[in-house]
């Protein structure tokens, strides 16, 4: 490689440390030059498998043919009239196959925006329209995003909320099973009927139902470690919902999109939510979010009273369209599993070397390991977590962490990954444990 190119990937790198804000992180200190499929080249030729895919944005990976011929094709022709002031095509498709993809055999409705959080932001102003009602619940763990009332939905207090309030008011966050840390001795069916038990005593210690406008659930919660929930407490809070005239929204931002080997998660638990907000991989890293649901919720609202001025962008939206085709005709549902079943047979070998590897769980390709002191105390090992991904972005794989005590290693490949990208970060994964 040219000297030239690793002179400048030294300039960027001071020069990121000069005009970026130190608020914005990091993974990796190196330079992206190109990408495709799984395989991310910096610019100084150094190859890096990507196990993060944008912390979930790529489940169709990175710079899928497809995709960019449809990028380009709209680009020809304008990018972005604002649907407020005239509409165009892709928006109108774009919300009819989502009505058709998502579950529920309901009258629907979708509506675009830019960023996951904003379209949580927009949920919760829809079912305060729709229900009269202001408040709203969350989860302990759960995460939806960094503006001012997602940063109040959210669990982990440094480094999401700490020095940033005053929040909004009227949320509260409601117990979440966590199947790993259940007490000892207790069985499964016991610790799940009392933290159902617990849930609805939360709306007579802390909230009253009546006055709740939404409950907004992630399916698996992703930042908060990749906790799943057992079917019967998702349906319990579903069966509350509906008993109190709650709106219950499934938070599918990461989720979606064949990630946990169903289209949608929450098909997982045999629940239909009223509302689902999307983002991520709806767009294949065009930034672009949605909330779709029953149609006599999303249709309350009067003109001008949601949108945004770059809200369902027409670039955007085109690629989303191309995303959706990939995931049938490439059968990435279906692949989901696959991959996850390779990193969970990979995962348990080194569970079975090393004490400090401690619950493996996933739904379909969204896999997490957590790293704990030892396999008997359960103990968070915050700093062995750091030591295996720290290792690993130095050694040409992109890995991530999460979890309230930052000690679960989590996976987000992209789901067109081949066989080959994956043996190969396996295999640093593998030098890492060591």
């Amino acid at each position: 490689m040219t000297t030239a190119y690793i002179i400048s990937s030294k300039e960027l790198q001071e020069k990121r440390q000069k005009y970026v804000p130190k608020g914005v992180s990091n993974g990796n200190l190196n330079i992206a030059h190109k990408a495709a499929g799984a395989t991310i080249t910096d610019i100084n030729g150094n190859e890096w498998i990507d196990f993060a895919s944008a912390i979930g944005t790529l489940n169709v990976g990175h710079s899928h043919p497809k995709v960019t011929e449809a990028v380009k094709e709209q680009v020809d022709r304008f990018l972005h009239p604002g649907f407020n002031v005239i509409m165009y095509e892709s928006y109108i498709k774009l919300a009819e196959r989502l009505c058709q993809i998502t579950p529920g055999d309901f009258e629907k409705q979708a509506i675009f925006f830019n960023s996951g959080a904003e379209a949580v932001e927009n949920a919760i102003k829809i079912s305060r329209r729709y229900t009269k009602r202001q408040a709203v619940v969350s989860f302990i763990r759960g995460y939806h995003g960094r503006t001012n009332l997602t940063m109040g939905m959210t669990s982990k207090v440094k480094p999401y909320k700490f020095g940033f309030g005053p929040f909004a008011p009227e949320i509260y966050q409601a117990p979440f099973p966590y199947m790993y840390h259940k007490p000892e001795g207790m069985t499964d069916e016991t610790y799940i009927d009392i933290k159902i038990e617990e849930f609805k005593d939360f709306f007579i210690a802390t909230v009253a139902p009546e006055t709740v406008a939404c409950i907004v659930m992630e399916p698996v919660q992703g930042e908060g470690g990749f906790i799943i929930p057992p079917k019967k407490f998702v349906q319990a809070v579903s069966e509350f919902c509906k008993e109190n005239g709650i709106v219950f929204v499934a938070d599918e931002i990461q989720t979606g999109f064949g990630r946990t080997g169903k289209l949608f998660a929450i098909d997982h638990f045999d629940v239909i939510p009223d509302l689902i907000t999307v983002s991520k991989s709806l767009a294949a890293g065009l930034p672009l979010s949605g909330v779709v649901g029953k149609k006599e919720i999303l249709n309350v609202a009067d003109p001008g009273e949601l949108g945004g001025t770059y809200a369902g962008n027409p670039v955007a939206c085109a690629a989303a369209l191309a995303v959706i085709d990939i995931m049938e005709e490439e059968k990435l549902v279906e692949r989901a599993e696959i991959l996850g079943q390779k990193i969970e047979e990979t995962l348990k070998k080194l569970a079975e070397k090393h004490d400090y590897v401690g619950d493996i769980r996933r739904l379909g390709a969204m896999v997490a390991c957590e790293i704990v002191e030892d396999q008997t105390t359960k103990r968070p090992n915050k700093t062995k977590t750091a030591e295996i991904a720290n290792y690993a972005n130095e050694n040409g794989l992109l890995l991530l962490t999460a979890g309230l005590k930052g000690n679960v290693i989590r996976f987000l490949t992209p789901l067109v990954m081949t066989d080959e990208e994956l043996e190969k970060g396996l295999t640093i994964l593998e030098k890492a444990f060591e």
